[in-house]
């Protein structure tokens, strides 16, 4: 069984005990964190699709870690001018596992 959820202006397809890094969540390591915006679910063969997501079903996790990712180098570079920008960026996350998929 997978289903489909939005979070984070993202589309991701989660499966029961699965880790996933995630947009930051105003959560707690620890903590429950319930996904309501259930796009799609699949079990076998029967499939159901929202429009735009599905009632009364909810994805539910659990928060790992939050963190940092790798840092990204951004070089704006200007040929003839000799003007070169240098800009560097971390983006924060969330870890989390899914604990069930509810229907």
């Amino acid at each position: 069984m997978f289903a489909v959820i939005e979070t984070g202006g993202k589309q991701y397809i989660v499966g029961e005990n699965q880790k996933l890094k995630i947009e930051k969540l105003p959560a707690k390591v620890g903590e429950s964190v319930v996904f309501n915006k259930v796009l799609l679910i699949a079990d076998g063969d029967a499939v159901k699709v929202g429009r735009p997501y599905l009632d009364g079903v909810s994805v539910e996790a659990g928060l790992i870690a939050q963190g940092r990712a790798k840092k990204i180098h951004i070089l704006r570079y200007h040929s003839k001018t000799r003007r070169r920008r240098h800009k560097g960026h971390r983006q924060l996350f969330s870890e989390v596992e899914i604990k069930s998929i509810k229907k």
